[in-house]
């Protein structure tokens, strides 16, 4: 498949997706599933190669996901319901103030986004960011938008998290560069894509709390004591620090700078984010309990929050499946070799090979992974230092976190976590994404100036 053929599929797959869910107002599952197939056929792909695709992007992105998100749903529910997010938000109001929330909300994604997936923090943030919204009478993407921008720059451009891990072993250079070329870049670029993008988005686009999390009678009839401000600290805090815990344990393990023992294997079996939220899960139905609600109501509330999470989890699934046929038909990996032939400086020709996988195939991490397996053979033909090689894995990062579009499972976990339609979306998270990218780039090219 020449180029200019790989990039007329992707038009036209993008184009029907988003005819068929914004023009026909087909559902996202359904329409995701159908772009899938028309993109494989189109691809060349024999038929039962398509299926096959669409079984192990199916299964591959539910193995985790739909665990993370039941039991995230859960959790979220009972600190919603036992008014320990309504404490929380009215706590933050009365110390930061509506306005500077959104900054702490961007601090706060900003360092859990370091050691876990997006997704997971924000899952087990996003009733701070509902109960936010509620009280002060703001737009959801006042608050979502910080929160949402702190979480993509760290987990796309600060190891420990997956993608620049797996990219700085494959230029062999320090993690210690990469961290800190990635937090220099990442911080003004969580600024200007979360709270200044916010406040100017939010007036934009006025997104009222979803019903994800359902607000209940119960919450203000019950006449037991609402749970503290520490309380809920620490019950959000917990699943975060027990999967923090696990990440550097096991990253010293791997490192050999710690003895693998049993005591490390019990700290990184608790710090799994399935363990974690289980244990917070768990805790926060306890403090349900304390709070006046029956066995029964608590039960109820649970069923209740695995509704919208079910939705959540098919339309996710169906985004894996779209990913899973373009990686498979090597339509990403193609169009990244064709850009490594030109003479674009080394920095932005990184930066766009791993814009264009990231583009055409959803995944950030795949995109990182793919396109440093075509740059690194490129790198190792220049006399470069471990600091100028770090610069490169960051522009890596940058470039794979542009435009998440349909065919990222994380657009559709944030369109319906937020309480958006497609187009609203489009026009806040993938904005909001596409100005961290090109931040980044702008920013560590300014860097390279100073590194030899």
């Amino acid at each position: 498949m020449s180029p200019l053929y790989i990039l007329f599929i992707v038009i036209i797959a993008v184009s029907f997706l988003l005819l068929m869910v914004l023009r026909f107002r087909i559902s996202a599952f359904i329409a995701l599933l159908v772009t899938s197939i028309l993109t494989g056929i189109l691809a060349g792909m024999p038929l039962s190669s398509i299926t096959t695709s669409i079984q192990n992007g199916m299964g591959s992105t539910l193995g985790f996901i739909a665990t993370v998100v039941g039991l995230g749903a859960i959790f979220g529910q009972m600190l919603e319901s036992s008014g320990g997010a309504r404490e929380l938000a009215r706590s933050m109001i009365k110390k930061f103030g509506t306005d500077r929330a959104s900054w702490a909300l961007m601090l706060t994604g900003f360092i859990v986004g370091i050691p876990i997936f997006l997704d997971i923090g924000l899952i087990i943030l996003v009733p701070v960011v509902y109960a936010l919204a509620r009280d002060s009478g703001r737009s959801v993407l006042y608050y979502g938008i910080p929160l949402l921008a702190g979480l993509a720059v760290t987990h796309a451009m600060v190891p420990p998290t997956p993608g620049p891990t797996a990219v700085a072993q494959i230029f062999e250079v320090e993690l210690g560069w990469v961290v800190l070329f990635g937090l220099i870049a990442g911080l003004p670029a969580a600024i200007i894509a979360g709270p200044l993008f916010g406040r100017f988005i939010a007036k934009k686009i006025n997104v009222s709390v979803p019903d994800i999390l359902s607000e209940t009678e119960t919450e203000k009839s019950l006449p037991g004591k609402q749970p503290s401000f520490a309380t809920v600290v620490a019950l959000i805090a917990l699943p975060l620090v027990m999967i923090i815990s696990a990440t550097f344990i096991n990253l010293a393990v791997e490192k050999q700078t710690l003895a693998k023992s049993l005591l490390t294997d019990i700290i990184v079996f608790s710090g799994h984010p399935f363990t974690a939220l289980i244990v917070a899960t768990l805790l926060s139905v306890l403090v349900c309990l304390r709070r006046g609600f029956t066995t029964a109501e608590v039960l109820n509330l649970s069923t209740k929050a695995l509704g919208p999470a079910g939705i959540i989890i098919l339309v996710t699934g169906a985004g894996g499946v779209l990913k899973q046929v373009l990686v498979d038909s090597g339509i990403g990996k193609i169009l990244a070799e064709s850009v490594a032939g030109s003479s674009v400086p080394l920095i932005v020709l990184a930066w766009i090979a791993a814009a264009l996988v990231r583009i055409t195939q959803g995944s950030a991490t795949v995109a990182m992974i793919t396109s440093a397996g075509i740059i690194s053979p490129m790198v190792k033909t220049f006399s470069m230092s471990q600091p100028q090689i770090a610069l490169i894995v960051v522009a890596i990062a940058a470039g794979a976190t542009i435009m998440s579009h349909v065919n990222d499972s994380g657009f559709w976990i944030v369109s319906k976590y937020l309480g958006m339609n497609e187009k609203q979306t489009l026009k806040s998270w993938t904005v909001m994404e596409t100005i961290i990218s090109v931040s980044g780039l702008a920013i560590t090219l300014i860097i390279s100036l100073f590194i030899k």
